[in-house]
């Protein structure tokens, strides 16, 4: 539900935000009247005037570290294909689009053709229009068919909100096609009286792929007449399915493919994706086939004016004596309030929930000193609200009712609040793809807009402030996901088999490591061979293996002590750092303590409570090397990249001020030890290599610290992961490497291939880690450059200077990295192999689907699976996005243990203990 209130513990910390005051646009709020006009009736001011008054004197200036102006883009119109029906065009034409871009036809072209086909260009550049208008063509083709359902489409989002916002579309153009387009939304939320007919009647069905995968497939019998008249297949916004999420989305799709062609279908898959490096590579990695891509961007562009801002330093001293800059939280409020009291329409992006509602709060007390009215135009947006809350918040701001709204990348993808003038982005999103996403946000329509980059403080958001040209120079990353992740596949593989049994030609759909798993999974006994299949064995259904979103494991309840009320659940993986005895729960605008975390009944009991403070887990992690997959001279080191064994333990917390972020005090905890299979990347040093950087013992342990933690912060630069999404351990001289070494790992069983990432860009990777610690204008080290808030050994030791002189050192003899063609050989193999998939798919579709007598306890009981798996699916996207929250543990092991015995290697027996050793976890906010 929308935010009611805060607790008047936190209200009093708002108050002091800065030891630098802020003044919000003073002469206007002097001149302000209640009975000012609209927006609408207010001239729109450009860019450049809108950040000159943000900016008025020498104390706000200064903050800017870099403006890049993007000119205008003239558009490209062309011509819709002559094959699609004239009645769609006109449709089209109905709504004010007299011509398509050119990108638009050509989409419609390949669609038409029977060619999966990825638009891959700017935000508000009609992506969604790309792939309706031949959507629409065969849906009105198909409705001529004596059944009236002769074409069927599939829609996926990543999220509910985008899929009932692109419903609402979908009806609006499709309108005076009459009954010929019948869309639903099919998700946990659809009631259930309405999903019959969905299933026997719509022809475009919109959900997700949570309830796709454990809903619609487990339950397919009861599709198959929308199965066996499937035409397309829609992923919108598919560069969101990256990392963990994105592989398990990946054998979703297989097994969606595998099922259709058993019923007679080969759908073409239509991809819309933000821009991105190389979309039909991970467009063809994503959906198993060939994909062409269309990524020449034909629409007409406003001016941008896209501003890097710097918080200011307080007075306030930090751990170890090192400086604080001001939250990025609380100057993005202030930036919002003043772009309120200009009318400037604005959506500030804030990457987890509790900041939303925290910029939320201080804007409107902030308007509410300059007009109690304008406090009411600002809200919070993010995953957690009711349906119609959200729907009636987007259509505020759409509408101009309200002026700001601070969101969650919940309000990120896609969904048309046209209108915007500027975007606030409160820390570096994680990618530049993300960033440019958020920024294309507001200027839609061809209007000039602002964007804001405010820097958080930390590694990254420092470095790219001061070095804009990582930001405005280099392309947008490539997605990375692993469907040959053997934790990722093996539950797939038993889903699959529920469905209908796997057979020898299903084995090449999921990849080279189908073979391996199968024995294992017999061995377990979640799967038995008979005659040329192998069968799901169990009572249990088998989708219910994995959760597509998180790290497996049962989910933690949390329920308030006293009422016993359910306020919610937390995911296994994360749990140990979110829902620990002491912890701060922030649960719809309302702050509780953890009073107790029970892990053998997954219960966390809370209090309401007012602290004036949010909680920081810290914890320890040792790693030992399973096997070493690749290894290659790095002067006289080495670096290496393979698979490891993680074992994690949160030992303590920190309380913080809110807003300011000071450091309260720290509290001891005793949970256990959790393991974790993973792939890492490593690098080593020798004795030659430190005296040459002149690192001695006493320094060395720092030096490496400090390096480590600064190489985490700046991953995400090169790989498209979250900071949240990786982990690193320092040792002066680990036992399995006998060395000096640092490593960086994925926080996922398996991984997620961020650390193959790593090894393949290391040159660029620690040279610019190297960069952002020496450029920082600290003496000793601060947040900026190598202190982490998650250090499990209380960011001690570190040494700033003795990690820039051994990264020098490191970077002397580093070997060349390899080219995007000679990466690219690889890929190119997975599509030879996905077009002979397709062949074996167009001969296995000629065979009809058997016919299936049931009697009515096995309608029943199909009926019981399938309410069973849609309830189940309620949850799966229930936030809006695969991670919008404040951040995560490391995982904890394998997928509800369908991965027993999978991991690489045998282990080395060397233990975990590295003394001196020191790691961060995975590094979160």
């Amino acid at each position: 539900m929308a935010f009611n209130h805060l607790p008047a513990g936190v209200h009093d910390a708002l108050a002091p935000l800065s030891v630098t005051p802020v003044t919000h646009s003073v002469p206007m709020a002097k001149n302000h009247r209640s009975d000012r006009p609209s927006p609408e009736a207010v001239p729109r001011l450009s860019p450049a005037t809108v950040l000159a008054r943000l900016a008025p004197g020498p104390s706000r200036s200064s903050r800017i570290t870099h403006t890049e102006h993007l000119p205008p883009r003239e558009g490209r119109h062309a011509v819709w294909p002559d094959r699609i029906r004239p009645e769609v065009i006109a449709a089209v034409q109905a709504c004010g689009i007299e011509h398509p871009w050119a990108h638009q036809a050509r989409v419609a072209e390949h669609a038409l053709d029977g060619e999966s086909v990825v638009v891959a260009t700017g935000t508000a550049s009609g992506k969604s229009l790309a792939y309706l208008v031949p959507v629409l063509s065969a849906l009105l083709d198909g409705s001529e068919a004596p059944n009236g359902r002769g074409a069927t489409t599939l829609y996926l989002a990543p999220t509910k909100a985008l899929a009932a916002d692109q419903c609402r579309s979908v009806k609006k153009l499709s309108q005076p096609l009459g009954n010929a387009v019948r869309p639903a939304v099919y998700d946990g939320d659809t009631p259930f009286e309405e999903r019959e007919w969905i299933r026997q009647y719509a022809n475009y069905v919109l959900t997700n792929p949570d309830m796709l995968h454990r809903g619609i497939l487990p339950s397919h019998p009861r599709w198959s007449s929308f199965l066996k008249s499937l035409k397309y297949v829609v992923i919108d916004e598919c560069h969101t399915y990256r990392g963990v999420f994105g592989s398990h989305v990946a054998h979703v799709l297989r097994r969606l493919r595998r099922l259709c062609a058993r019923y007679g279908a080969s759908p073409v898959f239509l991809l819309a994706s933000a821009t991105a490096a190389e979309p039909a590579v991970a467009a063809g990695r994503l959906t198993g086939l060939p994909v062409v891509e269309v990524a020449d961007d034909a629409s007409p562009r406003g001016e941008l004016v896209f501003a890097l801002w710097e918080p200011p330093l307080t007075e306030m001293v930090g751990e170890k004596g090192a400086p604080v800059r001001r939250t990025a939280t609380a100057e993005t409020a202030d930036l919002l309030t003043d772009l309120a009291v200009q009318g400037v329409r604005t959506v500030a992006f804030v990457r987890s929930r509790r900041g939303a509602e925290l910029i939320s709060v201080i804007a409107q007390e902030r308007l509410a000193e300059v007009d109690r009215s304008l406090a009411r135009r600002v809200a919070a947006y993010r995953g957690g609200y009711l349906p119609e809350e959200r729907r009636a918040l987007e259509q505020a701001l759409h509408s101009g009712e309200l002026l700001g709204l601070a969101a969650t990348t919940a309000l990120e993808l896609g969904i048309d609040v046209s209108g915007l003038d500027a975007v606030l982005i409160a820390g570096y999103p994680g990618t530049r793809a993300s960033l440019w996403q958020q920024a294309g946000r507001a200027g839609r329509s061809g209007q000039g807009a602002l964007a804001v980059l405010i820097a958080r403080d930390d590694p990254l958001d420092t470095f790219l402030v001061h070095h804009p040209e990582a930001l405005f120079d280099r392309p947008v990353e490539s997605t990375v996901l692993d469907p040959d992740n053997p934790y990722v596949l093996a539950p797939h593989l038993c889903a699959a088999a529920a469905e209908l049994p796997l057979t020898d030609e299903d084995l090449p759909l999921f990849g080279p490591e189908t073979e391996n798993l199968l024995p294992q999974l017999e061995a377990a006994k979640l799967l038995r061979r008979r005659t040329k299949a192998w069968h799901w064995t169990r009572r249990e259904r088998a989708a219910d293996l994995t959760d597509i979103r998180g790290e497996g494991g049962r989910p933690v309840q949390v329920v308030e002590d006293g009422t016993g009320r359910l306020l919610g659940t937390v995911d296994a993986g994360s749990s140990h750092t979110t829902v620990h005895e002491g912890a701060v729960h922030l649960h719809q605008g309302r702050t509780y303590l953890v009073r107790s975390l029970d892990l053998e009944d997954s219960v966390a009991l809370v209090t309401e409570a007012s602290p004036p403070y949010s909680t920081v887990a810290r914890d320890t992690t040792s790693i030992s090397v399973l096997e070493t997959d690749v290894e290659i001279p790095w002067g006289q080191g080495r670096l290496c990249y393979g698979s490891v064994e993680v074992t994690n333990q949160v030992v303590s917390f920190l309380r913080r001020r809110v807003i300011t972020g000071e450091v309260l005090g720290e509290s001891k905890l005793d949970l256990p030890p959790r393991t974790l299979r993973t792939r890492a990347v490593w690098w080593t040093v020798t004795e030659d290599q430190l005296d040459a950087a002149r690192i001695n013992p006493e320094i060395l342990g720092g030096a490496l610290h400090a390096a480590e933690h600064a190489s985490i912060g700046m991953l995400p630069l090169f790989a498209t992961c979250d900071r949240w999404d990786i982990g690193g351990v320092s040792v002066p001289l680990h036992p399995d490497t006998l060395l000096p070494t640092v490593f960086v790992y994925d926080g996922h069983p398996g991984g997620a291939g961020f650390a193959e990432r790593a090894f393949h860009t290391a040159r660029s990777w620690l040279t610019a880690t190297r960069q952002a610690i020496a450029s920082c204008e600290c003496d000793a080290g601060c947040p900026s450059c190598i202190q982490s808030p998650k250090c499990g050994n209380g960011n001690d030791p570190l040494h700033k200077r003795g990690a820039v002189r051994l990264l020098t050192e490191l970077l002397r003899e580093a070997p060349e990295e390899k080219t995007r063609e000679e990466q690219g050989r690889e890929e190119q193999v997975q599509v030879e192999h996905a077009r002979d998939q397709q062949v074996r798919e167009e001969n296995l579709r000629e065979e009809k689907a058997p016919d299936r007598e049931e009697s009515p306890e096995d309608e029943k009981a199909l009926r019981e699976e399938s309410a069973q798996g849609e309830e189940s699916a309620r949850e799966g996207d229930a936030s809006g996005s695969a991670r919008e929250g404040d951040g995560t543990g490391a995982g904890t092991g394998t997928a509800s243990g369908t991965g027993s015995g999978t991991g690489a290697g045998s282990g080395t027996g060397a233990g975990s203990g590295t003394g001196a050793g020191s790691g961060n976890g995975v590094d979160g906010e």
